[in-house]
């Protein structure tokens, strides 16, 4: 049975060796761990893989002792994830398709190990691509009449599935306090990286016609204030003055679904940690 520990405490010494020695305690063999200090937090963060025996690893004798042993000592804040049990993750959308395409082509090839009960959208034009990979579609349109009981109808379907986490796929609307205070550091967006200099509808236009030499994409958790959560992973690529503007789309699309990718695979695998409203991501 292989197991996933996430940790982050207070940094003071021995914390290594009294984790590494209760695993081995516990029969544990560790296959992976990093760790990363915050200097000046002073904080400290690790991440484990472990492998039990599964005839004789009882999960919540485990977590017991742990929390008696190690997590009220050491103050951690810590999780303990199965690899077996697979993240359940709503995928919510609205008229681009470029990265739900590739979630779904990535997922239906093994690529992404989590679960897809559903797909939630405000528009109808994308359900046919849900019925192509055998998803359960839900239409739930959104206004400013209609906008609180979109939201509860939301939050009863991901309690309903159990969901574990929701990806924005170009979802055009702006999240709810309330499903960010249901789903904290557990909703994951996607957008360009011309913020702030270059907001609005057409942000490619702008940075068009003021001669940007490079685009770039950003996946960040979603936060209350808008577009400014904690960072998953960027990237970037160069343009001139010979790209057109629909140039400057395409590549933008082509790095938007790669970046969220990366990101939703990363949480996926338990690789991602926030802490004062940045992430350390280990490898």
């Amino acid at each position: 049975m292989k197991t996933t520990i996430l940790i982050h405490c207070p940094d003071q010494s021995g914390i290594i060796s009294a984790v590494t020695g209760f695993i081995h305690k516990k029969g544990g063999n560790i296959i992976y761990l990093d760790q990363h200090v915050d200097k000046e937090a002073d904080v400290f963060f690790m991440r484990l893989e472990s492998d039990f025996d599964s005839s004789s690893f009882d999960l919540e004798k485990f977590k017991g002792e742990f929390a008696s042993t190690l997590s009220q000592p050491y103050h951690m804040e810590w999780s303990l994830h199965l690899d077996s049990v697979l993240p359940r993750m709503a995928i919510f959308v609205s008229k681009y398709n470029h990265c739900l395409y590739d979630l779904l082509s990535r997922y239906h090839s093994g690529e992404l190990k989590a679960e897809i009960p559903f797909i939630i959208s405000n528009h109808r034009e994308l359900e046919h691509i849900a019925q192509q990979f055998d998803i359960p579609f839900h239409h739930i349109p959104f206004s400013k009449t209609s906008k609180q009981n979109a939201e509860k109808q939301q939050l009863t379907l991901l309690k309903a599935h159990k969901i574990d986490f929701i990806v924005l796929a170009r979802y055009m609307q702006i999240v709810s306090a309330s499903l960010i205070d249901e789903y904290p550091n557990k909703i994951i967006n996607i957008h360009h990286s011309f913020l702030p200099a270059f907001a609005g509808a057409k942000p490619y236009h702008a940075a068009f016609e003021r001669g940007v030499k490079i685009i770039g994409a950003t996946s960040h958790y979603v936060t209350e204030e808008l577009d400014a959560g904690p960072i998953i992973e960027q990237d970037v690529t160069t343009v001139s003055h010979a790209h057109t503007i629909q140039d400057f789309i395409a590549k933008g699309r082509d790095l938007e679904k790669i970046v969220l990718s990366r990101a939703v695979k990363l949480h996926v695998k338990r690789k991602t940690m926030v802490y004062n409203n940045k992430t350390v991501i280990f490898s």
